[in-house]
Formats: C-alpha cells, sequence, structure tokens
C-alpha cells in the first residue's frame, strides 16, 4: 500500500519525543466512531444511496423484464414467420375457389401460375398464397396461409361477445404457432366444404362459457353473425401482446369466413412460414420475388402489400428496450446523484461540529493527509454501506411483479450500481475531506 496511506496518523509522545506510527486501521477505527456518534444522520445519509442504488437495479430490472415479455410475446405468435399484408382497398377474387383446390393447398404447377384477375390485380389474393406453396418456386417456404378477418358478434344462450374471426388454412396453426390445448384442428376437407367449425381462443371461451379450467366447449356451437359453428377445438393460452389479446380470438376455415361471414372473397393477409429460422431471410426474398412475377410488377413497382419477417419485428422491439431499459437507468441513477449531495452536505455538517477536535489532533502532530482520509473514509463507509444494502434492496425487489411486469436482474446493474455508489462516496466526500485537512490547527482551537 502507498506509503501515504501506511503513515495515516501519527502522535508525539509527550515524554520521550518518539514517533509511533498508527496502522490505517486506527483511522477506519476513527471514521466508524465518528458515524456512530451520530447514528440517525448516518443513516439517513446512506438511505439516499441506498435507495439510488435499489432503485438503478430495479429499475433496469423492470426494462429488462418488459423486453423478455415483449420478445417472448412476439415469438409466441410464431417462429419463423414472415406476414405479407395487404394495404389496398381492392381484393383478388380467389379464382381457385374460397377453399383452395381440391386435394389441399400445396399447389401444382397450373396453381402457382393461374392467370386473368390475379395477375393483373395489385391486392393479395388466394392464388398468392397457393404459388408460394410451390417448393420449386419458394424452396426456403415450408407454408404459406391466406388470412381472411372478420368482426363477429357471437352468442352461447344469454352469453354474448365481439370478437375477430380468423379464416385461413391449417396450414396457418403451426405458422402463427397456435396449438390447441383441447380437441383438434380442422382440416383440408372442412376448407374445401366450406364447414362450418371453429377453434376458439380461452378468451371467448371465458366470455362465452364460464371458467376456462372448468368448462369444456368442444362439441357445443357458437352463433356468430347468425352462423351457427361448431367448436373443435381450444387453443392454448397466449397472454397479450402490448394492447392486444391474442387469446381472443376465432379460427375458420376461410372458405366458410368468406361465403357466410365476410361477404367477400378477399384475403387481407398471408401468412408465410419458412423452412427453419436460418431461412427466414430467404424465405421473405422469395416470398417477394414469387408476388412480383405473379402479378407482372415491373423493376421498381411495388403491389398493394408489405411483408415484415418476426425477426425483423423482435429486433426492432428489442432495439427500442434497449433504449428504454437505459433511460430506465439514467433516470434511476439521478437519485444516486442525490444521495452524493447528501453525502457532501452530512459531511460539512460533520467538519463543522469537530473543527475543534481537528485543531486538537493537528496540534499533537496529526498530517493533512491523516484528516483527509479519516473524512474521506467516513464518506466512503456511508456509501459502501448504503450500497450494499441497497443491492440488497434491489435483488430482493426484482423478485416481485412490478405493473404486471416481472422484473429480470441484470447481473451488470447491480456491479455498476455499486461502484457508482463507491465513486459517489469518494467524489462528494473529497471536498469536505480536504476542507476538513485544511483548517490550520490554531484557527480550529479557537473555534467554539
Amino acid at each position: 500500500m502507498d506509503a501515504y496511506y501506511v503513515r495515516l496518523w501519527r502522535r508525539r509522545d509527550g515524554i520521550d519525543g518518539r514517533d509511533v506510527a498508527v496502522n490505517p486501521r486506527e483511522v477506519f477505527r476513527f471514521a466508524v466512531v465518528g458515524l456512530l456518534a451520530s447514528k440517525v444522520r448516518s443513516l439517513l445519509t446512506m438511505l439516499g444511496i441506498l435507495i439510488g442504488v435499489a432503485a438503478v437495479i430495479l429499475l433496469v430490472a423492470v426494462g429488462q423484464g418488459s423486453a423478455d415479455a415483449v420478445e417472448d410475446s412476439i415469438e409466441s405468435l410464431g417462429s419463423n414467420t414472415i406476414t405479407v399484408t395487404g394495404t389496398g382497398a381492392g381484393g383478388g377474387a380467389a379464382v381457385g375457389g374460397p377453399g383452395g383446390p381440391a386435394g389441399g393447398f400445396g399447389g401444382g404447377e397450373e396453381e402457382s401460375t393461374s392467370t386473368g384477375t390475379d395477375i393483373a390485380s395489385l391486392d393479395l389474393t388466394m392464388d398468392d398464397a397457393r404459388a408460394l406453396n410451390d417448393a420449386r418456386a419458394a424452396p426456403h417456404v415450408r407454408s404459406a396461409s391466406p388470412v381472411a378477418t372478420a368482426q363477429v358478434d357471437c352468442t352461447v344462450g344469454a352469453s354474448s361477445h365481439s370478437v375477430s374471426i380468423t379464416g385461413t388454412w391449417p396450414t396457418y396453426f403451426e405458422a402463427s404457432n397456435s396449438p390447441v390445448s383441447a380437441g383438434t384442428y380442422f382440416d383440408v376437407e372442412a376448407v374445401n366444404q366450406a364447414q362450418p367449425v371453429a377453434v376458439i381462443g380461452r378468451t371467448v371461451v371465458e366470455n362465452l362459457f364460464g371458467d376456462p379450467d372448468e368448462v369444456d366447449p368442444v362439441g357445443e356451437s357458437v352463433t356468430c353473425n347468425g352462423v351457427r359453428l361448431s367448436v373443435v377445438g381450444v387453443l392454448a393460452a397466449k397472454g397479450s401482446v402490448g394492447f392486444q389479446d391474442s387469446d381472443d380470438t376465432i379460427i375458420a376455415p376461410i372458405s366458410t369466413v368468406q361465403q357466410s361471414l365476410a361477404g367477400y372473397e378477399s384475403i387481407s393477409s398471408i401468412t408465410v412460414q419458412a423452412t427453419d429460422s436460418a431461412s427466414v431471410e430467404a424465405a421473405q426474398e422469395e416470398t417477394s420475388a414469387v408476388l412480383a412475377a405473379r402479378h407482372n410488377l415491373a423493376d421498381g413497382q411495388s403491389g398493394n402489400w408489405s411483408t415484415l419477417s418476426s425477426e425483423t419485428i423482435v429486433s426492432a422491439l428489442t432495439e427500442s428496450s434497449d433504449v428504454f431499459t437505459v433511460l430506465l437507468g439514467a433516470v434511476a441513477a439521478i437519485s444516486l446523484l442525490v444521495g452524493g449531495i447528501g453525502i457532501t452536505n452530512i459531511m460539512l455538517v460533520t467538519v463543522t461540529e469537530r473543527t475543534r477536535e481537528i485543531g486538537i489532533r493537528k496540534a499533537i502532530g496529526a498530517s493533512r493527509g491523516v484528516i483527509l482520509a479519516q473524512f474521506l473514509v467516513e464518506a466512503t463507509l456511508l456509501s459502501v454501506l448504503g450500497g450494499l444494502v441497497g443491492v440488497v434492496a434491489g435483488v430482493l425487489g426484482s423478485n416481485v411483479e412490478i405493473v404486471g411486469v416481472q422484473p429480470t436482474l441484470v447481473p451488470s446493474s447491480i456491479a455498476l450500481a455499486f461502484g457508482v455508489s463507491v465513486l459517489v462516496g469518494l467524489f462528494f466526500g473529497s471536498f469536505p475531506a480536504s476542507r476538513a485537512a485544511g483548517l490550520r490547527p490554531i484557527d480550529a482551537l479557537r473555534y467554539e
């Protein structure tokens, strides 16, 4: 250790005049005694640092927890997916019929090269989805499912509920990560025959049938806009994404929705699933190329649709969440600054109260370094102890759900908050300590 700190305190024996070096532990002991002399004041000073450290750890944890929740919710909507959303007001007719070609949705050569209305239109069509299922045109696409939506009022007995119904193909369930917790999915035959069947979400079950954990609506009927639909399955719970309840939905064959509920045959989007996570970008490029070729788009011309991958959404949300977390941490760090100012204020008061003590110590041989170190150690002790208790409070607080968010503890925030609290003690304690060390013995002894 530097000799400056080794020779922190010296006293001169009055009889033989020998110099007796005092171990730095003595300085630490004097600092502790000084703090214990004003217990309440010391505790209140520590409280400022405690709150600052705990706030940094907790708010960063809340920000990270919020980011994790949003990312999990987005991923629960479908992995490796690309959503092709229609932006035009028009709607292309489904040339091949609302339910798709008999025998399935894969789309053969004749289906993926359909002509006429679809190619002349800039809107999405059913045949676009069939073309995207052609492995030769889009080898990185596992499935493509057309989506038609309608807002319907559904009733069961005296219970009623307004809900958005999604008409689609069976491949949509896997692409959108929508497993069933009870019952089963509808199949290709249900789409081809426009059967009045539906798979409903837990929120719909709760509003129309009762507690989803106590009732089994499979086999029951739901009347939506006058159309009686048989419930064949119940979707597993997904939770909410922002203000949207992912469980408040009904999924039915697209032919049923188009013919009986929506009243039109246009589609609003196509949900495309890539073969794997590494193929999302390639699948997105193939999707754009297939649609451009089908609609005879010239270079620079765009159709009435836009494509967006789940990876892009997660990446954008993660970036936004990181900024949000940093801002929360910065706001919490302000309380550390306030705590540092509190340390300066209290230490200045302490120096003033102990002016005569400082004068006596300097008169019997205490050097400027000894006095400086003692008061600096006192200030640092306040910040270190406050920081340690703040870390404990922040860690414990991160185990409690806050405003619907389960905080996720970030280890780096603990080290950063505690490190800053120590630096705050050193920085804000240096001025009062320097002022104490700079007092002249004669002036200090005169102080009343």
